[in-house]
């Protein structure tokens, strides 16, 4: 269901009841990581997540590590974030 290396991978599901009564599956959400930053990078307009991840992680599919590394559940919350939190490659 995801993609290998994803956050979401190998988490617990639940069922929870929508308002209408549907019962929806959703996956828990993953605790982030405690590695703390190695450096930080002055992110200058138009550069995305993904790229990010690329140049420092050498993986693009790894963007959420730099989203945990900064506090922000999803990569919108670093949208107006001009300094980015690089954490270690694994």
């Amino acid at each position: 269901m995801f993609f290998k290396g994803s956050r979401y991978q190998g988490m617990g599901t639940y069922t929870v009841t929508a308002a209408d009564g549907r019962m929806i599956l959703v996956v828990k959400p993953p605790l982030p990581l405690t590695a703390g930053v190695m450096g930080y990078h002055a992110r200058k307009e138009g550069q995305r997540l993904d790229h990010l991840a690329a140049l420092y992680l050498k993986d693009a599919t790894a963007f959420w590590k730099l989203c945990d590394a900064n506090d922000a559940m999803v990569p919108d919350a670093l949208a107006a974030q001009g300094l980015i939190g690089i954490p270690p490659k694994d």
